[in-house]
């Protein structure tokens, strides 16, 4: 569809902090909401808002708690359920049948709190994310916000941790990460609260339990895009989720890693857009 979709910088109520996020196309339309892997923002979606807007849809990306422009939890909460807190919170704000969209982290609280709430969620699309996930894959998750700790000194530096860690390419230009950033006693640190990194928020016993009664729990249409070169989520996982949540459907997006939607947005919608067509027409 032609023309350019407006961004507007709007804030939603979460669960007691309010979240941060950018919105794209007519309010009125049936809302697509989309949230990020942990350490990302809600820039990471932007692609995918835009497209679902120009599509007739009311695209949404959120910055989670403690992350991006959104508030920090002052309990210092960064465990899986406030996380899907919010995402309830985000969907009773809204008051209307909604798509919940998420990748890693984003796509657990999709998970978690839209399986909470059928009358109010039309679609759960996840990107590469299932309730049992291969700890060995998420090590590098792990080793990425270790490294980020001490902050960085330079845009390069924070772009090399990107590539090491989590698989992206260097960037010919590292201007656009100053945005993901702020500056403190001289160094450069991603914009998140540095509680969401710490050890017993990474994988806690907790998150597998909350993850596996929500799969059993969502009635709710689940389609799992699964990374092909995945370090996370094996056939296995597959699976397992399937047993879990019999409705699941899965597909297989190829050659790309678990963080495939930092850099595959705009693909990854047009699958999006098939399956709200027929589970959220317009």
């Amino acid at each position: 569809m032609p023309g350019t979709i407006a961004k507007n910088r709007i804030n939603v109520p979460g669960d007691g902090l309010t979240l941060a996020a950018d919105a794209y196309g007519d309010p009125a339309a049936p809302p697509v909401c989309f949230f990020h892997g942990g350490g990302q923002s809600r820039r990471s979606w932007t692609g995918s808002a835009r497209r679902v807007a120009q599509a007739g849809y009311y695209g949404i990306t959120f910055d989670l708690r403690g992350h991006g422009e959104s508030g920090w939890a002052t309990n210092g909460d960064y465990l899986l359920e406030a996380y899907g807190r919010d995402v309830e919170a985000v969907l009773q704000a809204l008051g209307r049948p909604s798509a919940l969209v998420g990748a890693s982290r984003g796509g657990q609280s999709a998970l978690v709190g839209g399986s909470r709430h059928p009358d109010l969620v039309r679609l759960i699309m996840l990107a590469d994310v299932a309730p049992h996930i291969h700890d060995t894959g998420v090590n590098e998750i792990r080793a990425f916000f270790k490294a980020s700790e001490a902050g960085f000194t330079s845009l390069e530096q924070a772009a090399a941790a990107l590539n090491q860690h989590l698989g992206q390419p260097l960037l010919p230009d590292v201007s656009g990460l100053a945005k993901a950033m702020r500056e403190q006693d001289g160094r450069l640190f991603w914009h998140w609260d540095p509680r969401t990194a710490e050890p017993q928020f990474l994988h806690p016993p907790s998150e597998a339990e909350a993850l596996v009664a929500a799969a059993r729990r969502v009635t709710t249409p689940v389609v799992l895009v699964r990374a092909e070169l995945s370090e996370i989520v094996s056939k296995e996982s597959v699976q397992r989720f399937k047993d879990l949540t019999p409705q699941l459907e899965v597909e297989t997006a190829a050659g790309v890693g678990h963080m495939f939607t930092g850099d595959r947005n705009d693909s990854f919608a047009e699958r999006l857009l098939q399956h709200l067509a027929r589970h959220m027409p317009l």
